[in-house]
C-alpha cells in the first residue's frame, strides 16, 4: 500500500496536468464510451512504480479496473506488455501521461541500478544510492534502486551522521567533529566520515567512526585506503567508495575491495524508460 505522501504527490501530479478539465478528451470521447487498454515496453528494461501508476488511474475513476501483469523489479524487452486498464476511455486518457510519467521515471532509476549492479557482480562490493534525487520523490526513487538491485544509503539527514569536507572543516577536524557528535548522539546514529587522504583515513579509524567514505580517490589510493582500514580487523569500519562513478569505471573501483560504492546517476541521471500507452478498444456502453 502506498504511503499518504506518495498519495498526495499523485494527487498533486494529476491536479498540475489536469487543471480544470482535460478538454481535449472531454470533447472527443463521449462520457459513456469504455475502453480497454494496455501499458506496453518499448525497450529493455527494469521495471518500478507499477502501484503508483495503477494510482493514478484509480485516482482519476476509482471504477476503472486495473491489472499489474509484470512485477516491479521484473526484466522486460520491447512489446512486453505490463499493466492492463479497463473502464471509462475518458478517465483512462486523462490519467495516462500522470501514470507514465511516474512509471518510465521509476522504471528508469530501477534500470539504472540494474546495469550498475550487475557491473560489480562477484566483487563482494554493493550499489548504494544518494541523496541526489527529484524533490519529493525520494522514497519512490528508492524503492526503485531496490527493485533494480542496489541497496539505498540514508533516507536523508535524519537517519545517519555523515560528516562531509564542511562539517569538518566547521568543526576543526575529523577527531573534533567525530567527539561533538558522539557528546550529542542520544539517537544512536550510526557515524561515516568522508576521507580524501590516507590521513583523513587514519584519523576516521582512530575516531572509531562505523564507516568510512573514500570521496574521489584515484584507484591506486583507495586501494591503499581498504587496506589500511582491513588492517583494523574484525571490528573494522564500512567502507564506501564515492565520486563521479560512471558504467564504464565503477568494477574497477568495487574490485578495490569497498563494500559499497555510492552512485549519485542512479537518481540524478536516469533515463526513462520507454513505457507506452495503447488503447486496444472503445465501444459505446
Amino acid at each position: 500500500m502506498l504511503a499518504p505522501e506518495a498519495l498526495a504527490l499523485i494527487d498533486a501530479a494529476l491536479a498540475e496536468d489536469i487543471g480544470d478539465g482535460d478538454w481535449t478528451t472531454l470533447w472527443t470521447f463521449p462520457a459513456d464510451r469504455t475502453a480497454e487498454a494496455e501499458i506496453v515496453a518499448k525497450a529493455a528494461g527494469v521495471l518500478s512504480g507499477s502501484d503508483v501508476a495503477a494510482e493514478a488511474f484509480r485516482r482519476v475513476d476509482p471504477s476503472l479496473s486495473v491489472e499489474i501483469v509484470a512485477a516491479d523489479g521484473s526484466s522486460v524487452e520491447p512489446g512486453d506488455r505490463v499493466m492492463a486498464i479497463r473502464g471509462s476511455a475518458r478517465s483512462i486518457l486523462t490519467a495516462e501521461r500522470v501514470a507514465l510519467n511516474f512509471y518510465q521515471r521509476l522504471s528508469g532509476v530501477a534500470t539504472a541500478t540494474r546495469a550498475y549492479a550487475r557491473a560489480v557482480e562477484g566483487t563482494g562490493a554493493r550499489v548504494i544510492d544518494t541523496r541526489k534525487t527529484t524533490p519529493g520523490m525520494r522514497a519512490l526513487e528508492k524503492r526503485a534502486v531496490l527493485h533494480g538491485g542496489g541497496a539505498n544509503h540514508r533516507h536523508g539527514l535524519h537517519d545517519m551522521v555523515l560528516i562531509k569536507d564542511n562539517h569538518i572543516a566547521a568543526a576543526g577536524g575529523i577527531t573534533a567533529a567525530v567527539h561533538a557528535v558522539r557528546r550529542q548522539n542520544g539517537r544512536g546514529l550510526k557515524v561515516e566520515v568522508e576521507t580524501t587522504t590516507l590521513a583523513e583515513v587514519d584519523e576516521a579509524l582512530r575516531a572509531g567512526v562505523d564507516r568510512i567514505m573514500f570521496d574521489n580517490m584515484p584507484l591506486p589510493l583507495l586501494a591503499q585506503a581498504v587496506e589500511r582500514v582491513r588492517a583494523a580487523g574484525d571490528a573494522r569500519p564500512e567502507t564506501e567508495a564515492s565520486g563521479s562513478v560512471t558504467l564504464a569505471t565503477i568494477r574497477d573501483v568495487a574490485a578495490s575491495g569497498v563494500d559499497f560504492v555510492s552512485v549519485g546517476a542512479l537518481t540524478h541521471s536516469a533515463p526513462a524508460l520507454d513505457l507506452s500507452l495503447r488503447l486496444r478498444q472503445a465501444e459505446s456502453a
